[in-house]
């Protein structure tokens, strides 16, 4: 693992970057700030690597605001309702980031966050661990927070990232990573014509606010139903009530389970470069979205402008306002026990 300067914050800290490569052309770049994944070059199927996911050169980039290109994202990813919870009796009032909601851990969450790393990068292992503590009160969440995410690059060709966390207090815990990608390359246009399998026979529907109902629908019938390989595009701007609210699809999707080891969430492949990418998690859900509000605002690689659906993010995750819905698999982590999740992004090609 190589690692090289990434730039300097404004407080004087310096932010590094970390690249990670295996036997067969694939390679992650890694910024501790943030613990965000900032490139990751995968071959087609005719040997041409190529960036699969949108990013930034610099990191001032990443320091004028983004809307969570690769970042590690906490402590709690997706949406809270109202910005509020009430754990052990105890109401608590979070950050209000997105409209009346608490999105992605707050104003200043993990993403925006300088990490330590804590291994030896002149290992032969292509792995990067980085810590961070979350202070009582950070973001208006109870409790000291521990966090630790793990990047392994396989010769297998699977980016690993394994999540560790444990508080001193009651808290609530939702950690996950929100890459776009771009199977195609981030600079190719719109990701429509990636075609996609989703390993659930249900998703939670939303309300105007982008906040789950409470329900458990069947995809059965809806726009939602991805468990045969389907176009994104092929029926993302039907006249239907959920893609109108979302502008496209922004939803979770309840996995269907069988194992607590890494099981299948998604699949997705690009006819033209014949990249496969399956997406592996222990987490019940995954929010699929599909890049509906960038707008061009933003410049990667050689000033390539991201534009509306430029780019799509599995982010694997206990469902969206967990703490407010009882029916939902819980997110509470309590003193003595250790958050653990793992999700894999596992790459190949097709002819």
């Amino acid at each position: 693992m190589r690692k090289r300067p990434f730039g300097t914050l404004p407080d004087g800290r310096r932010v590094g970057l970390f690249v990670l490569e295996n036997s067969n052309g694939c390679s992650a770049s890694v910024t501790d700030f943030g613990a965000t994944v900032t490139s990751l070059v995968v071959p087609d199927n005719r040997g041409r690597p190529s960036d699969i996911v949108l990013g930034f050169d610099t990191l001032d980039s990443y320091l004028a605001g983004h809307p969570y290109l690769g970042s590690t994202i906490g402590r709690f990813g997706n949406r809270i309702a109202d910005g509020r919870f009430t754990l052990d009796g105890h109401d608590y009032h979070l950050a209000r980031n997105n409209g009346p909601n608490h999105l992605h851990g707050g104003v200043i969450g993990f993403g925006m966050n300088l990490w330590r790393a804590t291994k030896d990068t002149s290992s032969d292992v292509q792995q990067l661990e980085l810590t961070h503590i979350s202070p009582d009160g950070d973001e208006g969440y109870p409790g000291r927070l521990e966090a630790s995410v793990t990047f392994t690059l396989t010769d297998a060709d699977e980016l690993r990232i394994d999540y560790l966390a444990t508080t001193d207090r009651p808290t609530i815990v939702n950690l996950t990573n929100h890459s776009y990608f771009n199977l195609a390359d981030p600079g190719s246009g719109c990701i429509l014509n990636h075609e996609i399998v989703i390993n659930a026979d249900r998703f939670t529907p939303v309300n105007a606010d982008l906040i789950p109902t409470g329900e458990i629908r069947p995809v059965d019938g809806t726009p939602m139903d991805f468990r045969r390989m389907t176009p994104i595009g092929s029926r993302i701007d039907d006249d239907d009530e959920q893609l109108r609210l979302s502008n496209g699809y922004d939803h979770n999707w309840v996995l269907n389970r069988s194992s607590e080891e890494p099981t299948l969430a998604a699949k997705v492949h690009e006819p033209k470069s014949g990249r496969v990418l399956e997406v592996l998690t222990t987490e019940p859900g995954v929010q699929f979205y599909t890049g509906n509000f960038l707008d061009g605002s933003f410049f990667g690689e050689a000033g390539r402008p991201y534009g509306r659906r430029s780019g799509f993010c599995l982010e694997t995750q206990h469902f969206p306002d967990s703490p407010n819905q009882p029916d939902f698999p819980s997110t509470i982590l309590r003193p003595g026990e250790t958050y653990r999740s793992t999700t894999i992004y596992r790459f190949r090609v097709e002819p």
